[in-house]
């Protein structure tokens, strides 16, 4: 087993498998520590619909998108430069970075908030579920195998158990929903996943919290640019605390906490069976509306979420035991 060198990066047998292309392999972190990492991602995530919703009924969604980003970034700038974190050193791990930072943190939220604006809140929970799918079948492409019958049968019953949960929350009614929408949150989970599995890797040779601050700040000196003429800012000036609180919380929890978890649980482990715990997502929304907001567990919820998380543990079953 190589060692990590003094400054705590990579080593060089790691730099070199990097350099030439070859996919690290996970640091193999306990099954607790992994599951607790990506609950904690998706338990600030769970809130993110929610938050990028009430935002773009005062601001533009493609304000609210780059805002999350740009924040995130005032954050994180002072953070790389008092801590001195080092990004990837390889070739391999830098382009991993700039994946990561480009899919996750400028395309992702931008398209997210603008697709928020043109569909319903049903129509962007189901296709935010297409996320830990999407992820496991680019790490498997990425990695160059194929997901086993059991993950695609745990995938298969969490999915089916997210379909319900929704139904039972929203109704599947297309009621403020256009085809336009939907597509652009689509899309928009194709890109973060790609970022998921680039960050992921990367993260495996600079760690977690270099990988998220550093591709916060790459994204926001892309975004930063086009800010005179993609944000209002006298609109942003008028706004009150509320819309401030939504757009912090994006920016600070769901983007820099949220993320620094996430890819750290995905670098411990295997890419697409941790990444399936995000179907967990919609569980965790209704823990959250029933703790803060009073909402009533029904019998068809309870089912629902039974059913994913079955389906979630089923597929993080090792092949050995």
């Amino acid at each position: 087993m190589s060692s990590a060198s003094p400054s705590g990066g990579p080593s060089a047998s790691e730099a070199g498998a990097a350099a030439n292309g070859a996919a690290a392999a996970p640091a193999r972190g306990s099954g607790a520590a992994v599951l607790g990492l990506a609950l904690v991602a998706v338990a600030l995530w769970a809130g993110t619909p929610a938050a990028t919703k009430f935002a773009v009924g005062t601001l533009d969604g493609v304000a609210v998108g780059m805002l999350r980003t740009l924040l995130g970034a005032v954050v994180a700038l002072p953070l790389v430069l008092l801590t001195r974190l080092t990004p990837p050193r390889s070739a391999a791990g830098r382009g991993c970075l700039a994946v990561s930072a480009l899919g996750g943190f400028v395309l992702f939220p931008l398209l997210f908030s603008l697709g928020m604006t043109r569909t319903s809140a049903s129509h962007g929970a189901l296709l935010l579920a297409t996320l830990p799918i999407l992820t496991g079948l680019f790490a498997a492409l990425f990695e160059r195998r194929t997901p086993g019958a059991r993950w695609w049968t745990g995938a298969a019953i969490a999915l089916a158990g997210t379909v319900m949960l929704v139904d039972a929350r929203f109704g599947l009614g297309s009621g403020g929903a256009s085809l336009e929408g939907d597509l652009l949150v689509l899309l928009s989970c194709v890109f973060a996943s790609a970022g998921y599995v680039a960050g992921a890797h990367a993260a495996r040779e600079a760690g977690s919290w270099a990988v998220t601050v550093w591709g916060l700040v790459i994204g926001g000196f892309v975004l930063a640019p086009l800010v005179p003429w993609l944000i209002p800012l006298a609109e942003l000036a008028a706004s009150g605390l509320p819309v401030w609180s939504a757009l912090i919380y994006l920016a600070l929890l769901s983007s820099i906490v949220g993320y620094a978890a996430w890819y750290r649980a995905l670098a411990l482990d295997d890419i697409g069976r941790t990444g399936l715990i995000q179907f967990t997502q919609p569980v965790l929304s209704v823990v959250i509306a029933v703790v803060l907001l009073g909402e009533t567990v029904t019998w068809p919820l309870a089912v629902a979420g039974a059913v994913i998380i079955f389906g979630v543990v089923l597929a993080q079953r090792r092949r050995d035991a």
